[in-house]
């Protein structure tokens, strides 16, 4: 049976965090479905969602079991509509874990056969989030080494010098 993950967020942008759980989790699992969360009710975004999606699959366009999408709704739907068994999640911090423990909790109610696996970040990604990315790339700090170059170019045309 293979084994399927989905890899959910909102990748506002996707940063090299973002990246290095998705890396990991491709050698566990035998596909990977990153999955843009379209949420229409959901706080404005600085990128679009086919420019998000665009990130992702030029930023894992080498990870052959890697599958780019984006959803609305709940999670466990979409996994479901997948035949994951797995959401895959990043942890960075205890306030992460908490979030993400009560997600977890209600995703388990809503369906007792989607589990959560873990990945704890490597701790050079610890601080990161795409909220402090363009938080810096808006004042015009150096983000080239914590984001793929794609958006780091598309960072810089958002906020030119």
């Amino acid at each position: 049976m293979e084994r399927v993950a989905v890899c959910p967020g909102s990748f506002d942008p996707i940063t090299n965090g973002h990246l290095d759980i998705i890396k990991r989790g491709a050698k566990i699992f035998d596909k990977v479905y990153v999955t843009v969360l379209h949420n229409s009710e959901k706080s404005r975004t600085l990128f679009e969602l086919e420019e998000r999606l665009h990130f992702i699959r030029e930023s894992t366009k080498d990870i052959p079991n890697v599958v780019v999408d984006s959803f609305n709704g709940l999670l466990v739907e979409y996994a479901k509509s997948v035949n994951a068994k797995v959401i895959l999640r990043g942890l960075r911090a205890i306030s992460d874990f908490e979030y993400e423990m009560r997600n977890a909790a209600m995703n388990r109610k809503l369906n007792p056969d989607i589990d959560t696996f873990f990945i704890m970040t490597n701790k050079q990604y610890s601080f990161l989030s795409s909220s402090i990315v363009k938080e810096v790339a808006k004042y015009r700090g150096d983000v080239s080494d914590l984001v793929p170059s794609v958006v780091n170019d598309a960072l810089m045309q958002k906020f030119p010098k």
